[in-house]
């Protein structure tokens, strides 16, 4: 009797983890279809408002930062106060406000509504993170995290098609039409929420959670570098969000392509958040993150220098969407299993501020864009990346390559 009184939780342990991670990655999908909605509408914004390529990357960047600097607070309060509320009200917020872009006057108006909407996904991704990747549950996080990013991919892909298809069929002022979803999905995420959470944040045996001390000791260590990868990472993928609509509109082509080309990016990063998280869990970390980053270089540039008007052009818009994303699930799952006690603050760390950082690095290139043009100045900030694969392969990540899967084989 005490054996089976014993294993008998076992079998309802991990659907109860997918199912979370179902249910976050459902409100991931539409949080992040608002995260991509400014980038394919900037070329019509700046001939609304009569902006630089400084100051409309000045737009993307804030929005940027906004949703990714608070990110560690929100996961601070998240793993003390609880994640649920968190998760639920982040996304409707977004939702609105950058919904609500139409109504803005001038470029300041503007820049307030991106910033509070901003802010509104900042709340939902670290604790969305931690219910997915459920670092207690052991082996699998990876698997369970590419689940999460997978819906947040989809909403990210969708984004710019819907942006362009309301304000080319119903202009500007019909954006707000965008806000709908989020009202649907919220009481479905908040019912569906509603167990995992209270009982993960009642059990009496539940460790504290890891104070800002122990949080900042390991940020000086290998989460540093973790850090680091996904700083690098995030601005190459947010240069190229930012600046190929731009590079479309210089050469010509319509507001429409420069969509095509991000919904292309986009789409492939859903599939490459799904391979990032199944390796994850069966090769090693570092190797699998410094190859990622390495090849992400050349697909970007190639991407960047074909443009999306022929068929390669898309293919290697597809390959440096799915190889930039793939490096995300490995760093977040091996940033939670640093600090289990903290999952959804370290969560803040290596995607929010590391976002905000790498977002920030999008202001110099778009400065450099004035003066040498979109392309040339975007070509010349890729090669970054080599940073990332230096960073990765830093030998003081090697214990933390395989992660718990390793040792619990």
């Amino acid at each position: 009797m005490q054996v089976v009184a014993e294993s008998s939780p076992a079998p309802s342990s991990e659907p109860s983890a997918l199912r979370l991670a179902l249910v976050v990655s459902a409100a991931h999908a539409v949080n992040d279809m608002y995260s991509s909605f400014v980038p394919p509408l900037l070329p019509r914004i700046m001939g609304d408002l009569d902006l630089s390529i400084t100051l409309a990357a000045t737009l993307a960047v804030a929005f940027s930062v906004a949703a990714a600097l608070p990110q560690p607070f929100f996961g601070f309060i998240a793993d003390r106060y609880g994640r649920r509320g968190l998760v639920v009200i982040g996304p409707i917020i977004s939702g609105v406000f950058v919904s609500a872009i139409a109504w803005a006057t001038g470029f300041w108006s503007l820049l307030i509504l991106l910033v509070i909407g901003g802010i509104g996904s900042a709340a939902f991704h670290p604790p969305g993170a931690s219910y997915a990747v459920r670092v207690s549950e052991g082996k699998g996080g990876g698997a369970r995290y590419s689940v999460f990013s997978f819906g947040g991919s989809i909403g990210f892909a969708a984004g710019p098609v819907v942006a362009v298809w309301l304000a080319q069929s119903r202009g500007m002022e019909g954006l707000w039409l965008a806000a709908l979803p989020v009202f649907v999905v919220a009481p479905l995420v908040y019912l569906g929420l509603r167990s995992g959470g209270a009982g993960e944040t009642t059990r009496a045996e539940r460790p504290p959670p890891a104070p800002p001390s122990e949080v900042l000791r390991h940020l000086r260590g290998p989460l540093g570098l973790i850090f680091g990868v996904s700083a690098v990472m995030a601005f190459i993928q947010r240069l190229f969000l930012t600046m190929e609509p731009i590079i479309v509109a210089e050469s010509g082509g319509s507001e429409t392509l420069g969509a095509v080309a991000l919904t292309a990016y986009l789409s492939a990063q859903a599939f490459g958040t799904v391979a990032g998280g199944v390796l994850a869990d069966r090769v090693d970390r570092r190797k699998l993150l410094a190859n990622l980053c390495f090849w992400a270089l050349p697909a970007h540039a190639c991407a960047v220098w074909l443009g999306p008007d022929g068929a390669i052009g898309l293919a290697a818009a597809g390959a440096a969407g799915f190889l930039g994303m793939a490096t995300l699930p490995p760093v977040v799952v091996m940033a939670q299993e640093m600090i289990p006690t903290g999952t959804a603050v370290s969560s803040g760390i290596v995607m929010g501020l590391a976002w905000a950082t790498g977002a920030l690095g999008v202001l110099v290139t778009g400065a450099l864009a004035d003066v040498i043009g979109a392309q040339a100045a975007t070509l010349w900030s890729l090669p970054v990346a080599l940073v990332a694969v230096g960073l990765a392969l830093h030998p003081s990540l090697a214990s933390h390559a395989s992660g718990p899967a390793g040792t619990h084989a």
